[in-house]
């Protein structure tokens, strides 16, 4: 549906987007991810035709776009401060495209009502802007986007001003409207755990460059290198060294002892620097000593807790390390940390896939 293809945007000096390609498949959830200043809403808006492109090419359904304005793309966009009409009703808010394309009054009221049912608030056409939650108001205004049935929807973080209760439903809702419209999502957002929940694939962008593309399973677990693994979720990091004998490849990991190296690490020589990553909720905490092999355990000392509600951060000192290792912890471990209390002796465990070797920067 989408082809981004080496495409750049500078401001002056500054380069916010620096020859960027992706493909974006009909009907898909994509998510564009990064930080403050990533070039995320950059590159959105270049798609939307808000901004030019100094270079590369942005073609939708098989159409250049570089010289069509934005209304005339087969586009629709949705903001984070909804642009909700104050001075209409829900019913001519919807609408407002409809009246402008000149659709027959009887057919708009067809296509209001089913945009309303869709949406899940029948009967609310004509409540004034005033009278809505921030939920509701975002649900407008995707009906509005909707409603002219775009190839493309283009969102904003479009929940970014929701408060987490309900903007967790309203990711609900729009995985339930993507899925059922077929339309091509793609959505703008700094939050990790809503593009990992919403989207069948996300961009990580830092520095006006895309990172990685993948699915959200693959992102988590096989991130391509320390800025991703530290941007997606938390994730502990190790210093580590390659020892070579024989064969027989292994890295020595600060505070954890070794690990051997497998086939897909790459070849590696005696004495090359790695850099190990292991997720908090992959490290597993026992009271007394558990029955693991000596390379998959180390002894050390809990420090601190986080609580969370659900789960806690458990924080441990090792030896040999200077930071503590971050441990994710629910209600249900046979060792239970709830219990335990700061400064008693426990021990970590965790399954040899559970370490991912990465490249040092």
């Amino acid at each position: 549906m989408i082809k981004v293809r080496n495409v750049s945007k500078s401001f002056g000096r500054v380069q916010a987007v620096r020859d960027v390609s992706l493909d974006i498949k009909a009907g898909e959830f994509f998510a564009l991810l990064g930080a403050s200043g990533s070039g995320k809403t950059t590159l959105l808006r270049m798609i939307a035709g808000f901004e030019g492109v100094t270079s590369g090419e942005i073609i939708i359904d098989g159409t250049a776009m570089q010289d069509l304005p934005p209304h005339l793309r087969p586009i629709n966009m949705v903001f984070q401060n909804y642009a909700i009409f104050p001075h209409l009703n829900v019913r001519d808010n919807i609408a407002y495209g409809l009246q402008r394309l000149r659709i027959p009054r009887a057919r708009q009221v067809e296509m209001v009502d089913e945009m309303l049912d869709l949406i899940a608030l029948p009967g609310y056409g004509d409540r004034r802007a005033n009278q809505l939650s921030g939920g509701q108001m975002q649900r407008v205004a995707l009906a509005r986007a909707l409603i002219l049935k775009p190839k493309v929807l283009l969102l904003d973080e479009p929940l970014g001003a929701l408060d987490k209760q309900l903007r967790e439903q309203m990711q609900l809702e729009l995985r339930r409207l993507q899925r059922r419209m077929g339309i091509t999502f793609i959505l703008v957002t700094h939050d990790q755990e809503e593009a990992l929940t919403l989207s069948d694939r996300v961009a990580v962008m830092a520095n006006g460059s895309v990172i990685q593309v993948d699915t959200p399973a693959r992102l988590y677990d096989h991130p391509c290198n320390r800025q991703v693994a530290g941007f997606v979720g938390t994730m502990n990091f190790f210093d580590a060294t390659v020892h070579v004998q024989g064969t027989a490849m292994s890295a020595v990991i600060e505070g954890l002892g070794n690990h051997t190296l497998k086939p897909q690490d790459r070849p590696r020589r005696e004495g090359d620097r790695l850099l190990v990553a292991i997720r908090p909720e992959d490290l597993v905490l026992h009271a007394s000593a558990p029955e693991a092999p000596p390379e998959a355990r180390v002894q050390g000392r809990l420090v601190a807790r986080q609580y969370l509600g659900g789960r806690q951060l458990l924080h441990v000192d090792v030896a040999g390390r200077t930071a503590p290792v971050a441990v994710a912890a629910g209600r249900s471990r046979t060792d239970d940390p709830w219990a335990m209390g700061e400064g008693m002796p426990v021990w970590l465990t965790w399954e040899p896939d559970a370490i991912t070797v990465l490249d040092p920067e």
